[in-house]
């Protein structure tokens, strides 16, 4: 449930009671209790309120999740601030996502990057992982603008789209930048679904995943090795599928997991048993949530 709790603050600032407002400015009773649900309303109303209480429309819309972690991610985006949970999420997700799949670029480097919008180019560093960094950057973005929404096919070729475009991937003819692959591949020896087959796995495994009540972490974590092993994108799908998980954390009120770069081996081995021992992805998965408890610890937010 989301709540607008902007109105709220303008009248409690102004001393005044939302009848009194709907009768000053001539807007029924029916609307006001509109804009406490988010529903939509005219602009002709909209530009009221603002021109009443001398401020924005998005002073009146403001949404505040349920989830005070998300709500805490959406407050720094916003306000831009340094060294909160926002920007430590931002640096330390990008490192790490990136360089599981072979990006050359330091913590450090991606730190500097999100921070100032430069880099100290070392040897070896490709375009395309600077690229993918800030392509990262946005994608994280997009995942706390739409957490509480539904998950989709839409909103995951989004994050494809948003990781790949403009890289030296999306100049290929035959490489489906924001669309399921048009080629087979294989995967750590492993057989992935053909493209012909992905949509309908692709749908059938969201339709099964959306119908469950009271999603938890170890749903969240068998739809993500279902997502690798259909790998339905020529490339960065394990990005996607870890930009999935953090979403659905945040949709469902748990404590994310971030998979550190240094617990690769043991992430692949759990996605490559999956099936047979489902222990060695999940242990690695809560390992990842305790990464990111521990960060919450530091920056002394409650997440129990």
């Amino acid at each position: 449930m989301i709540k607008y709790d902007g109105l709220e603050k303008l009248l409690a600032q102004k001393s005044i009671k939302k009848t009194e407002m709907a009768s000053l400015l001539g807007i029924s009773s029916r609307t006001i209790a509109k804009i406490g649900k988010g529903e939509k309303i005219s602009r002709i109303v909209i530009e009221k309120i603002c021109d009443y209480f001398s401020c924005e429309p998005g002073d009146v819309f403001k949404k505040v999740a349920d989830n005070h972690i998300l709500q805490i991610l959406r407050d720094e985006k916003e306000a831009k601030i340094s060294g909160g949970l926002y920007h430590e999420l931002q640096v330390r997700m990008t490192y790490n996502s990136n360089h599981i799949e072979g990006s050359k670029l330091t913590e450090d480097q991606t730190r500097l990057i999100f921070e100032t919008n430069t880099i100290d180019v070392g040897e070896g560093v490709l375009v395309d992982d600077i690229l993918e960094t800030v392509h990262h950057f946005r994608a994280i973005d997009y995942i706390i603008d739409c957490a509480e929404e539904i998950l989709t096919e839409d909103i995951i070729k989004k994050l494809h789209y948003i990781l790949k475009h403009d890289t030296k991937d999306s100049t290929l003819e035959w490489f489906a930048v924001g669309e399921y692959k048009k080629r087979g591949n294989i995967v750590g020896g492993r057989e992935t679904a053909r493209p012909k087959d992905v949509p309908q796995k692709m749908a059938k495994l969201l339709a099964e995943y959306n119908a469950k009540q009271n999603i938890t972490i170890n749903d969240i974590i068998a739809f993500h090795s279902d997502f690798e092993h259909i790998h339905p994108f020529q490339d960065g799908n394990g990005r996607v599928g870890r930009l999935i998980a953090i979403k659905e954390c945040l949709r469902h009120n748990i404590v994310p997991f971030i998979i550190e770069d240094s617990k690769k081996m043991y992430y692949y081995r759990g996605l490559a048993e999956w099936g047979k021992q489902n222990g060695y992805l999940i242990d690695t998965c809560l390992d990842g949530q305790d990464t990111f408890k521990r960060l919450l610890t530091i920056l002394d937010i409650p997440f129990d």
